[in-house]
């Protein structure tokens, strides 16, 4: 198989088209493999060129092999719709996978919804497929299912009453909103809220004020990237001993290494079957499909995979099933062939799609987790 890279712009560039040169089923991406979502983009790039890799190796789909033209976007909105346009317009692509953000994913989806090709996101705020788009669907659980797991959590725990901090980025502003709309239907509370930005360093001022409310029995942090890092470690220095939940949106032990071990410990979040891989029992519908990902990225890049890979993996996998069902690369025929999806088991989860739903999980695909010595444990 070769490799192919083309240079875009200096900033963002191509990051790797890998394939065939005769590749017949041609496959695009858009991810941010570099800048500040790089902890997305990057493990979601490596998951695709093994995955296309293996599949070539394998036969391809039905004899016909695969070729990806994957374009790193940095994480701007900007750059992903330039790229999705290129795929589309002159790499002539068949279906996108990408959107590493919520920013970037809004962005490539209006196009490909425009011009009927099927796109499979890697985002998580809940708009991405709420109201459903023809041709759109994604593989993380939404932002809204995320507060709904907590508040399940914080329920059974007896919390009542809790404070939020969020990040004002795409996502963080969306789950916040997301967690406020739902927060009643589990009697619970926001008696505190408050909120930072993307670049801001220092979170002492809001969680001081969080811990000086009364009645606080938990905090939640909507967010991802940099910021819950540094709020875990505000927390930890200010010594607060409320509960502390983080969303999935940094569910990967590169938030545990950015945070701290002793920082992060206790902190939970609702994350998927792959960061517990070695703790599956047998019988777990999601231990073959988790185990074999999980060998095969360490083997191949000597790390443990992210349940950001994971969304990737999950999504190549829809994605060529539903090239193989419909017996055809005609953009259309992939598309009705993703909605009809039915029992597909990932890494992330059992997809069962339809014509109202272009996800296809609930919550009992979510793991509600807790960081434990530096690792991850299951609290179910």
């Amino acid at each position: 198989m070769t490799i192919r890279t083309t240079t875009a712009l200096l900033t963002c560039a191509a990051i790797a088209a890998a394939g065939t040169a005769g590749a017949e089923i041609r496959l695009g991406a858009s991810l941010s493999a570099t800048g500040g979502a790089a902890f997305l983009g990057d493990p979601e790039a490596k998951t695709l060129e093994m995955l296309v890799e293996q599949l070539n190796e394998e036969g391809g789909i039905d004899g016909e092999e695969v070729e990806l033209i994957l374009y790193d976007d940095g994480g701007d909105p900007n750059q992903a719709r330039t790229f999705a346009t290129r795929l589309i317009e002159d790499d002539e692509v068949v279906a996108i996978i990408g959107g590493s953000t919520t920013g970037t994913t809004m962005s490539i989806a209006s196009l490909a919804e425009d011009e009927g090709i099927p796109f499979i996101s890697l985002a998580g705020a809940i708009q991405i497929i709420d109201p459903v788009r023809e041709y759109v669907f994604k593989t993380p659980h939404t932002d809204r299912m995320a507060c709904e797991k907590i508040f399940e959590d914080m329920q059974a725990r007896g919390f009542t009453t809790i404070g939020m901090i969020s990040g004002t980025d795409g996502f963080g502003a969306s789950m916040q909103a997301q967690c406020k709309e739902v927060a009643g239907d589990y009697d619970i509370e926001i008696a505190a809220d408050e909120t930072y930005g993307p670049q801001d360093a220092d979170m002492t001022p809001q969680l001081t004020r969080i811990r000086n409310t009364d009645g606080i029995d938990a905090i939640l942090n909507p967010g991802f990237g940099q910021g819950p890092a540094i709020v875990t470690r505000n927390y930890s220095q200010l010594g607060i001993d409320t509960p502390f939940y983080q969303s999935h949106g940094v569910a990967s032990d590169a938030f545990i290494e950015l945070a701290g071990a002793s920082e992060s410990e206790g902190v939970r979040l609702p994350g998927t079957a792959l960061l517990i891989a070695d703790l599956l029992e047998e019988g777990d519908p999601q231990r073959e499909v988790v185990t074999s990902y999980n060998d095969a990225y360490r083997e191949q890049y000597g790390e443990a995979p992210s349940t950001f890979g994971g969304y990737a993996h999950d999504a190549f996998l829809l994605m060529t099933n539903a090239i193989r069902e419909a017996g055809s690369d005609d953009p259309d025929a992939i598309r009705d062939a993703l909605e009809a999806t039915d029992g597909l088991v990932g890494t992330t989860g059992t997809y069962t799609m339809s014509e109202e739903d272009h996800l296809g999980l609930d919550l009992s695909a979510f793991r509600m987790l807790e960081i434990t010595d530096g690792g991850w444990s299951s609290v179910e």
